[in-house]
This record gives structure tokens, sequence and C-alpha cells, in this order.
């Protein structure tokens, strides 16, 4: 009980306990966690409560003072360091109490509220003795009054019925001392878009609200992907769908997910609804088209025929017609690259070199078409393009231009381009044995050993534990005529699980 009770309660109290409710929490096999207190602070169902019992919770429920039970339907925020929550409630308008908008100052009276089943609770009293200022703008408080850990999460009042705070575990100090987080502190408390960074909230198994704001919304949807597990995610889109039954992103995201699981009927019913709602046309063909694109292009057994490239180069189309971005050019040429229709892509590409995207990749893209229409030469002018976009000394940027360009150099007898570029590359990108190796080996090939023994060399100084640097040393050493140390890293190479090396074991044998 309180140290001091009320001789009378004050006149609001009847009332005011029907907002006060006890949380009870349990885990995935239905036991019992844990309980607090709480109370209503909005019509609409919103409470707030201690967080503590929340923690591994996989459900929850308030029971109000008449014995009512109502399920707890989602998290909206929580603050581990003041063990503070604020959930939904699926309650139906439950009695809501008013927060305070002035704090109380060190000698005012206050009374808590208990929770009591079917009849008026006793309110204890006390008097401020601290009123301390937190997080900036909010107030905590220490009120000579004993609260023991039975009342934690119950409210503390004002003299008008406003709710000025909220019980606190206490430290074990003063035993009549009690402890509450300003009320407005906890009211104040929202759901937003970066909320599953909150450690507090990831370690509950309670649904999470989604923010009201809608722009907050989908970035939350888009975060929640990391951290929630398949059904979790789905339940968590299904409700974004709910809450935002006009707008697109709620049913691309259920769409994908569909579609990653098979279900192309559900998918592709979610993607016309998507059309169908979206004030922006173009966005919602776009996603169509990228998602009908990606399964055209993914190996998969289950064929699904409403969902093919020309299909996709359509609806690409339509977003085109209805908003002419870039981006809708460069999926159409994505598209008609994948129907092998190469020069109708390159001359999409090509134009794209005049528009607002990275350059550099445009050309890029027109020469793997040219690659793949098997003009090299053309090809290799397109790379010569693509890395003329940047000015020396190169920076990283320019890394997968200078490999793609000294690739093909190489298959076109530009050797001299191809060293070079790989000099470049591994001056860019230092600490990649990966690119030391393949600048060995292309120094191999014009017969420049000692030059890419230095190169084999640093491969095995970055990656000692990898094969390939075992077998450019020891290719190197047997050229040069040193083949008892250059067989012995062919075979330290063998022993790593090069696939390689018994090839030039085999050639050096003999």
């Amino acid at each position: 009980m309180a140290a001091t009770l009320s001789a009378q309660n004050p006149s609001w109290a009847k009332k005011a306990a029907n907002a006060v409710f006890t949380l009870k929490t349990f885990d995935a096999n239905g036991q019992l966690l844990a309980s607090a207190n709480g109370f209503f602070i909005s019509e609409n169902g919103e409470a707030v409560s201690s967080f503590a019992p929340f923690k591994n919770a996989q459900r929850a429920v308030v029971i109000d003072n008449q014995g009512k039970e109502w399920p707890v339907e989602s998290i909206i925020e929580a603050n581990d360091m003041y063990d503070v929550a604020k959930f939904q409630v699926s309650a139906k308008k439950p009695t809501a109490l008013t927060i305070a908008q002035t704090a109380a100052t060190a000698g005012t009276t206050l009374w808590m509220l208990p929770y009591a089943v079917k009849k008026v609770p006793t309110c204890g009293q006390g008097t401020v003795t601290q009123a301390e200022q937190c997080q900036e703008t909010y107030t905590y408080y220490t009120i000579q009054m004993k609260a023991d850990d039975q009342y934690i999460g119950c409210p503390v009042m004002n003299e008008a019925g406003e709710v000025v705070g909220m019980i606190q575990p206490t430290t074990g100090g003063k035993e009549q001392s009690a402890y509450a987080i300003c009320a407005s502190f906890v009211a104040d408390m929202k759901a937003t878009g970066l909320g599953f960074n909150n450690m507090a909230l990831r370690s509950t198994q309670i649904a999470k609200a989604l923010p009201n704001n809608y722009e907050d919304a989908v970035l939350s949807l888009y975060v929640a992907a990391s951290f929630m597990n398949v059904d979790e995610y789905k339940d968590f889109i299904n409700r974004f769908i709910s809450k935002f039954p006009n707008e697109t992103d709620g049913y691309i995201y259920r769409a994908r997910m569909s579609a990653a699981e098979g279900k192309y009927d559900s998918a592709d019913a979610d993607m016309k609804q998507a059309i169908k709602v979206a004030d922006k046309k173009d966005d919602a063909h776009y996603q169509y088209a990228q998602i009908m694109f990606q399964k055209a292009i993914t190996p998969d057994n289950q064929p699904y025929e409403a969902w093919n490239l020309e299909h996709a180069l359509q609806e690409s189309k339509e977003a085109y017609a209805a908003n002419p971005l870039s981006v809708y050019r460069q999926q159409q040429a994505q598209i008609l690259y994948a129907q092998q229709k190469y020069d109708e892509a390159c001359n999409i590409y090509l134009e794209l070199t005049k528009s607002d995207l990275q350059t550099a990749e445009m050309y890029y893209a027109a020469s793997q078409c040219k690659v793949q229409a098997n003009d090299k030469k053309a090809a290799a002018l397109l790379l010569d393009s693509a890395v003329n976009q940047f000015t020396k000394p190169y920076i990283k940027t320019a890394a997968p231009y200078l490999r793609a360009r000294a690739q093909l150099s190489m298959e076109i007898r530009r050797f001299q381009l191809a060293i070079n570029d790989m000099n470049d590359l591994v001056a860019l990108v230092p600490g990649n044995p990966e690119l030391w190796a393949e600048k060995a080996s292309y120094e191999l090939r014009v017969n420049l050993i000692d030059q890419a023994l230095e190169s084999a060399t640093e491969c095995l100084r970055l990656d000692p534990e990898g094969s390939d640097g075992y077998l450019m040393t020891g290719i190197a050493q047997c050229q040069k005529g040193n083949k008892e140390e250059g067989m012995k890293n062919l075979q330290k190479a063998k022993e790593l699980g090069n696939d390689q090396a018994q090839t030039f074991i085999d050639k050096f044998s003999k």
C-alpha cells in the first residue's frame, strides 16, 4: 500500500480508475512472463505501461477494472532506459486519462491511482520532493510516497485529475520515496521509420506499430525486412495495406513476397491493384515490369505465362509514356538485351549516354551488347568511352570499367593497354589479392615474368592462404627456369584447392 492514504479520494478517482489496467505478457508457449500496471491515454486504445514485461513476449493482454480482457495489437514505441512502453490495445473507446500539460513542481501534492477490479481504489497521496529535467523537455519526479513494485506503471495524478507521471521501479534506496517519469514523455513517443534500430523494440515479439506518417511508414516497411522473419513481415505488410489502402507500396512489397514463393497469381493481382490505386501510374508500371523481368531471367521450374519479357517491355513502355524518365528507358534496354535484341538495346544505351544517368555505366552496357553481338572491336571502343568519362588520377568509381577494358583488351590483343589498366586498377584497389593475381596472369601472357612474379608475391602477401598467389608464383618461377621452387608452389596451390594447378604441374613436369 502507499505510505500515505487519502482521507478521502479525489472526486475524479472513480471515473479515472476505469482507465487503469493490469498488463500481462506471455511467451511463445503461452506461459505467463510478467505483469505490470498501465493506463489508457486515448479513446482509440493507445496505452502506456512499463516496458520490462514485453521483453521476449509473444503476446500481451490488458485487463481493465471491470475484468474485461483486451489483446495488445502492437507496440508503438519503447524506451529501455526509462522502462516505458506505448502500445495499441484493441479496446473499444476506453476511458482515457488526460495528460497534464504543465509539469508539477516541488511541494505539489500528487495522488497515485492503483489498479482495482470492480471497485474504486484508495489513492496514495504524496508530495513532490524533486522535479528534475530529463530528455531536455520532460520531468522526472521523486515523490514522498511509498510505492513498491506492485504499483509499477500506475498513474500519478494532480489535483485536477490529470496524469502527471507514471510510477517507475524503485532503486531500493529511500523507502518512503517513489519515482515517476513524466507522463507526457511516454505519451509523446511515436512509431518512426527507423524504429527497428531500437534494441528495445527488437527484444519483443509483439507486433510493431506502423508510423502514422506515410513517408515514415514506407521507410519502416523497407527497414523491417532486415529484422523480421517471413511470417512477421507478411503481417507487417498486410497491416501497412490496411492502414494505407490507396498507396502502392504495400501491394508492391506483398507482390514481391508472393512472387518469391511462387504465388504468381497473387503477385499479379497485387501489381494490378498497385497500378489501379496509384496517383502516379509510371512507377507502378515500372515496378510491374521489373517483377516480371526478374521472373523471366531467373531460372525457375514454375512457368507463368502471363509474365514474359514482351509483357514486361510493354509495362515499361507504359511507364515511360506516363513519365519519360531515363530509368524507364534503361529498363527497356535491359529487357531488350534479355530478348537478345542487342542492337536495339545498344541504341537505347547510347541514347542514355546523353541523359541524367551515369554515362560510363551506359557506355559499359552498350559495350556488353556489342560483345554479345560478337563485335568485340566495337565493344572495346565503347569501353574506351566508358573509361574516358574519368580523368587521371582515377577514382575508385572507375575500377569496374578499367577491369572490363583490361579483360577485353587481352582478348583482342591490346596487351599494353590491358597491362596499363591493371596497373591503374591495383593502384586504385591495392588490397585486393584477386586483382594482383589477374595482373600477374596478364603479365605472364606477354612474358613479363619478373613483373608477374612481383604481382604474384603481392597477391601472396595479401592472401597467404589463397591458392591464386601460389599458382601465379609457381608458373612465373617455372617459366623463369626455377622449376624446383615453381613446382613446390604449384603443388601448394593444388593442396589449397586450385583447379588449374594440376594442368600446370603436368605441363612443367615434361
